[in-house]
């Protein structure tokens, strides 16, 4: 009898659960909300047995994903601004194979090259969506662009630390934006 209403209360959870999920709809059973077992007459799960539904992801981020490695070829134009009232600073970087040419002339030629062969979506990140959320804290007032192509394919991005997905988009591509981008 315990067993039943176990089974029953287990059962009422799942569905419930489900029901409050994004799509909504009936339960559909994962994993680790079922349990098989050798015997056939019994089929409820064990007392110990996780019976929650999983949390939905979260959505993803506009922080680029690491695409892998790429062949390391850039000629970009990086135009860091640090504050309104400041000059802008203007580097050129051009990469062969990840390795920073002599035409380089960036801070940190050998570190924003790497950081390209390592990830060179870094620069093409993802269009921010309407509903995502972001942090409200300022990260200063630096701007940056960033023209070019890398691995051939062409590159037209800004940089800035306004929000708190601004942010994480200037880090990810601090090492080619020159010594910490010009942040603090």
């Amino acid at each position: 009898m315990r067993k039943a209403w176990i089974h029953a209360l287990v059962l009422v959870s799942v569905v419930g659960l489900s029901a409050c999920s994004p799509g909504g709809g009936g339960p559909s059973p994962s994993p680790s909300a079922t349990t098989t077992s050798a015997s056939p007459s019994t089929a409820t799960p064990s007392p110990d047995t996780e019976t929650t539904v999983p949390a939905p992801s979260p959505p993803p981020s506009s922080v680029p994903a690491t695409a892998g490695p790429g062949k390391g070829n850039a000629e970009l134009a990086i135009m860091v601004k640090p504050a309104e009232s400041e000059p802008a600073q203007n580097f050129t970087l051009v990469c062969k194979d990840g390795v920073p040419t002599a035409e380089s002339k960036h801070p940190t030629a050998a570190a924003a090259c790497t950081a390209l062969k390592d990830n060179p979506a870094v620069l093409s990140p993802a269009p921010r969506k309407t509903d995502q959320a972001c942090t409200q804290q300022y990260g200063g007032p630096q701007e940056a662009t960033v023209t070019g192509i890398v691995d051939d394919s062409p590159v037209d991005a800004s940089f800035a630390r306004r929000d708190g997905c601004e942010i994480g988009l200037w880090n990810a591509a601090k090492d080619v934006l020159g010594s910490a981008g010009g942040a603090p």
